[in-house]
């Protein structure tokens, strides 16, 4: 199969790539700094309701991604008071928006971060915690010096992941977002559109691209041989 690319596929070839990079960045910064405080939070405390949040937060990872692209639209579409408020606010809706592709991608990929960030803040010796706190550090202290170093390896491990998953999203995205070239049209919907259309060439390099940015992702989170 001839996969050398024509100006104008060239023309076509970057903005669902650049726009899927951008959308799963900002998704996770998002899902590292909520992940993380969440996960401190509710690591080692035990209270009434915690299975149900914790269900919660992890829904996303069991949920068809279409469900969660349909969930995505009851809550913000246009007939929702979260939905009225962001379109008085930024008087438009945000539903088809570009923004729609970024919570779309970091619906589906908080539940990767928030079970690394919890597993590595669990493994740490509550004593190294407790002995600091005596020293009077504050629990952000804490947090900042010495339980994210600590976990630092699980931290980057569920950043990595997250930012992959975010990146191969397709069915929240394409429900919530939808498939708007230039706009909303990330990696995934370009690759679905171009074997619809029968542009096999492009489907076969866009899969290609997205294959060798998954395998990068993946292989950055093996750990070390010693």
């Amino acid at each position: 199969m001839d996969l050398l690319l024509t100006k104008e596929d060239w023309s076509n070839f970057w903005s669902p790539i650049s726009l899927s990079l951008q959308v799963s960045l900002i998704a996770t910064v998002c899902v590292i700094v909520s992940g993380i405080i969440l996960a401190a939070l509710l690591a080692r405390r035990k209270f009434k309701g915690k299975v149900l949040l914790e269900t919660c937060l992890l829904l996303p990872i069991v949920l068809p991604p279409t469900v969660t692209g349909f969930l995505l639209l009851v809550v913000f579409g246009r007939n929702s008071i979260i939905g009225k408020g962001i379109e008085w606010l930024f008087h438009q809706p945000i539903i088809f928006t570009w923004w729609a592709a970024v919570i779309a991608a970091f619906m589906v990929s908080f539940p990767l971060m928030y079970q690394s960030a919890k597993a590595g803040f669990i493994q740490i010796e509550r004593s190294i915690e407790e002995a600091a706190r005596v020293d009077g550090a504050n629990e952000w202290k804490v947090l900042t010096s010495i339980s994210i170093p600590l976990a630092s390896h699980s931290l980057m491990s569920g950043s990595i992941l997250s930012f992959a998953r975010g990146l191969g999203e397709f069915g929240a995205t394409l429900m919530f977002a939808g498939n708007i070239p230039g706009k909303t049209q990330t990696l995934p919907t370009a690759i679905y559109v171009a074997i619809e259309t029968g542009n096999m060439k492009m489907a076969w390099i866009w899969v290609i691209t997205i294959t060798i940015i998954s395998f990068i992702m993946l292989a950055l989170c093996q750990p070390k041989q010693q």
